[in-house]
């Protein structure tokens, strides 16, 4: 669809719709889904938009012209990001290039389903976390206590983009600085298993726009295949936790891992997750 070619009306209405539609959908979307620090003195629910155009690798002009309505050039790959931050399902999606004046691609085969033995497997790894990525590191499965313990929310919800944005993860997570290094050896080692997926450009340019840190460490080309180790972090309500974590590969998953962590002997972290899991089930007193 040609916007130029659209009458003054239809330009104007078309406008009116693509302003109410990106503001709904920023609006149902809140830091926390993102990873990132909720802070103070927000006037509005759901995230601002230069955090869209931070977490989408966009210029905060470039995302605001397009909430607008302006008759701005537009790429597939822009809109794609824009999609990821703002959580749209494959009908949203098409909607919104459909607004922006494009052809809609193809929707992505359904290839990410968990089997449901691997949801047993996180359910019935209770109370201790567990949760499943795929390739591009974003959540397909999570447990109540990955959720408590790690901040977790929604599925599709992308790991990558929390650790590296979020402010509270920084903070909370011993050795962040180690910990970074050794995500984007794992992250770069996926590329290049898998050099005809796009997504992984996509993410890249995305993330080296959105995190300092994230380009920083790109530049150093980490290449790493740790799939054991040692995860501490300061809970804000249940104090120090200290996890042995274990990386499996999901075979009917191409690229897709099961995270499993597990206590570490000789600490608190098992009752301290338990009492997570409990204060979280006990009704709030009205």
């Amino acid at each position: 669809m040609e916007l130029s070619k659209l009458s003054a009306d239809a330009r104007e209405r078309r406008s009116a719709e693509i302003r109410a539609f990106l503001r709904s959908r920023r609006a149902r979307v809140t830091p926390a889904d993102v990873g990132m620090a909720a802070g103070s003195g927000r006037r509005t629910p759901g995230l601002r938009r230069e955090e869209v155009a931070v977490l989408a690798g966009v210029g905060v002009s470039w995302y605001t012209w397009l909430e607008q309505g302006r008759d701005i050039n537009v790429s597939a790959e822009v809109l794609d990001a824009v999609g990821r931050v703002l959580r749209l399902d494959p009908a949203e999606r098409e909607h919104l290039y459909l607004l922006a004046g494009l052809n809609p691609p193809p929707a992505a085969p359904a290839d990410r389903a968990v089997p449901n033995g691997v949801r047993r497997v996180i359910d019935g790894w209770l109370p201790r976390p567990a949760y499943a990525i795929d390739r591009h590191w974003r959540l397909l499965a999570v447990n109540r206590a990955a959720q408590l313990v790690f901040g977790y929310g929604e599925l599709d919800h992308s790991c990558l983009v929390s650790f590296f944005t979020s402010a509270h993860f920084r903070a909370s997570l011993c050795g962040w600085e180690d910990a970074a290094r050794g995500i984007v050896g794992l992250f770069r080692a996926d590329a290049a298993r898998y050099p005809d997926d796009p997504e992984f450009g996509r993410l890249v340019e995305d993330m080296c726009a959105a995190s300092p840190a994230f380009a920083t460490v790109w530049a150093e080309h980490p290449v790493g295949s740790d799939t054991e180790g040692v995860k501490s972090l300061v809970h804000p309500d249940a104090g120090e936790l200290a996890f042995d974590y274990t990386m499996l590969p999901l075979a009917d998953l191409p690229g897709a891992r099961l995270l499993l962590y597990t206590p570490v002997e000789g600490t608190p972290t098992e009752e301290r997750v338990a009492g997570l899991l409990h204060e979280a089930t006990v009704p709030a007193a009205s």
